[in-house]
């Protein structure tokens, strides 16, 4: 025992933790061995140790978070997943309310939404497109259709452009609560396609322009949230 190292146990354990001998049996590996001189609770425990390497302490608690990890993706391979198709969009049925007011904007953004669904296998008996005075008005109308239970989507396409008042702020917002509003009462998915754009250029931009169609895009979501409703969330409206 002449070669064996004495050195304080409570420096190698955090201050907080109380060990006995039996609980560090846990600890035991081929690179530390302990023999103890005095286990006397009330007094620090002196550990007589000799290793071989210094880097082994640690071995018997690495090896349990590594088994727990690997629990952990086990019980992961059990979630789940549920989305959308874009293909399967053929016999469902779609609404498009769209405003008047700025209409070289959004019969624009009509035509990028009639030939989505078209190029989707959508067919045009399938599509019902009802015009509404402006964006204000799309909500309401949209609730309707969506608690007709006709449509699978309604798509909302509208042009706000900001000028000289508050009043683009009042229809902005109104617009968008109205839309949403319409999805979750009526249980239908309203897709929000209303430009809300600082100027004109914007606004054409957007509608075919260099930044794309949203009106397309909006038809996108319509036919992947149809999807969705129609065969993974249908018995929960």
């Amino acid at each position: 025992m002449a070669s064996a190292a004495f050195v304080e146990f409570s420096s190698l354990v955090p201050r907080q933790s109380t060990l006995n001998p039996s609980q560090l049996q846990h600890f035991k590996s081929p690179l530390l061995s302990l023999s103890f001189h005095n286990t006397n609770i009330s007094s620090k425990l002196t550990a007589s140790l000799s290793f071989t390497q210094s880097q082994g302490f640690g071995f018997a608690i690495e090896s349990q978070c590594k088994e727990q990890e690997r629990g952990d993706l086990v019980q992961t391979s059990a979630v789940r997943e549920l989305s959308g198709s874009l293909t399967s969009a053929q016999g469902h049925r779609f609404a498009i309310v769209v405003a008047r007011f700025n209409d070289l904007i959004t019969k624009k953004l009509l035509q990028g939404a009639l030939d989505t669904f078209k190029n989707c296998s959508v067919r045009e008996e399938d599509i019902d497109v009802v015009w509404v005075p402006g964006s204000f008005e799309i909500g309401v109308v949209a609730q309707q259709l969506g608690k007709s239970r006709k449509y699978q989507s309604i798509l909302c396409i509208g042009a706000v452009i900001k000028g000289d008042t508050s009043h683009y702020d009042a229809v902005v917002n109104a617009t968008t609560s109205g839309v949403l509003s319409a999805g979750l009462n009526s249980g239908t998915p309203c897709i929000f396609g209303v430009l809300t754009c600082d100027t004109l250029e914007q606004a054409f931009n957007r509608a075919g322009g260099k930044a794309g169609n949203k009106g397309a895009e909006a038809a996108l979501t319509a036919i992947e949230m149809a999807s969705l409703f129609e065969h993974h969330l249908k018995p929960l409206q």
